[in-house]
Order: structure tokens, then sequence, then C-alpha cells
């Protein structure tokens, strides 16, 4: 049993990267349409840029905390999914101030977004490098409408990109629980691994002569009465030889 959960792997998850476009493309969003006019103190474009950020910088950490508790990973995934939860109503919210209700998810531009799949991520030997034109490229797919001179054709689209990265990320937080009922935690982990430990290592310790009986290995045991020392046969109860202690 491994007794360090890997982590890294998040990268490559579809949840992650699409967290990625979202925070991106809510960076050009607030860049393009907010401003003096409609957010005099910055406080609507602080709010969504902390939360896009949110969403993928807990994802991240949440994920890298797997190696050692599965309950602190699980709360700060929890956190990345409440800040997406809150970018959304953000995007709700715009949309409604314009007299506007989201896209119909059977609308041929609602299909177009949910229909649009990642590619698989191939980071080669740099992958910081490679996460960072891989996650280019996917927010490139939607580049028609995250480049959208029309902020409620961008903000639909986010909604639907912050739809489907909280579903994926449902299935993840999910997929560690059943993990952890199945593997246990890192504790339980911990304590398996040095109880296997300690047993090969008194194993080697107390291999005695060979059984004079069958040839086996013996193993130091003792006496039920009075404690004493004695070299016992490793196939027990099948064979009873045993070597005397000097």
């Amino acid at each position: 049993m491994e007794l360090f959960r890997k982590s890294a792997g998040y990268r490559y998850l579809d949840a992650f990267v699409l967290a990625n476009v979202v925070e991106l493309g809510t960076g050009h969003f607030c860049d393009t349409f907010l401003g003096l006019r409609n957010d005099p103190g910055g406080r609507t474009c602080s709010q969504m840029t902390h939360a896009a950020r949110s969403g993928c910088r807990n994802f991240a950490e949440g994920s890298e905390r797997l190696m050692t508790s599965y309950a602190t990973a699980t709360t700060l995934l929890d956190v990345a999914r409440a800040s997406l939860c809150e970018l959304r109503d953000d995007y709700l919210k715009w949309l409604m101030k314009q007299g506007l209700a989201p896209w119909a998810m059977k609308s041929p531009e609602a299909q177009h977004i949910y229909g649009m799949r990642l590619d698989k991520p191939d980071y080669g030997d740099d992958i910081n490098r490679g996460f960072c034109l891989h996650v280019l490229a996917q927010s490139r797919k939607f580049e028609s409408e995250l480049s959208s001179d029309d902020s409620n054709v961008r903000a639909n689209a986010l909604l639907i990109l912050i739809s489907r990265t909280l579903n994926m990320t449902d299935k993840y937080i999910k997929k560690l629980g059943e993990e952890f009922v199945e593997s246990g935690g890192f504790r339980e982990r911990l304590s398996t691994v040095r109880s296997k430990a300690r047993a090969e290592q008194q194993g080697q310790a107390e291999e005695g002569p060979e059984c004079p009986d069958c040839g086996a290995p013996t193993r130091m045991r003792h006496t039920r009465k009075d404690n004493r020392p004695f070299w016992g046969c490793t196939e027990y109860p099948a064979c009873r030889g045993i070597v005397n202690c000097n």
C-alpha cells in the first residue's frame, strides 16, 4: 500500500482545466464591461475575479492536500465549488439587470457550449508550460462567445462553462468520498503500512534455525505457562516442531 496518495494529477482533470478557462474569461469580462460607470468602486470586479480565482486555487490546493488529509482536501474542494456558485450568481444578476434570463438549455447557443468537448491533455516533460498552453487552447474553443462584444453572450457562455465545471467537480468529490470509504485516509494508511513494516522487521529479526521435523524456518515464540522462549515452526499447526533456546 502506498503511504502518500498522488495529487498532481488534478491538472489532467477537465474540471480544473475548465475552471481555469472560466477564470480567464471572467478576467476579460470584467476588464471589458465593468468600469467607473457601472462599478465605480470596483467592488463587483473584485468579487467576481476573486470568486473565479478561488474556484481554481482551492481546487488545486484541495487536490494537493489529498496526500495527507481527505478531510482538508474535500473542505477546500467544497470552497472551490462554493466560489464558482457565487460567480454563477453574479452572471445571473448581470443578465437580470438587462431584463434577461439565461439561454434555455435546449437552445442552439447553449447546446453549442455544452457540446464542445475538451482535448485530452499531453503536457510532455514540462508540465507547467504544457498546462498553460493546454488551457489557452481549450479557451480558444469558446473564443467566439468569450470574445463577443455583447456582454450577455459572454455571460451566458460563462454560465454554461461554470455549470459544466460544477458538475465535474461534484463527480470528483463523490469519487474521493468513495475512495476514502474503500481505502481509508492517511492515518489509516499510516497505521497499516507501519504495522506491515513492523511485522516484516520482527520476522527478519526473529527468524531462527530450521525446524527439525519439516525443515521450514522457525520463529521466536514464548510458552503460555511461564513465558519461556523457544523456536516454533512457522508451519504450525500443520507442523509442531520446536527448537529449544540455549
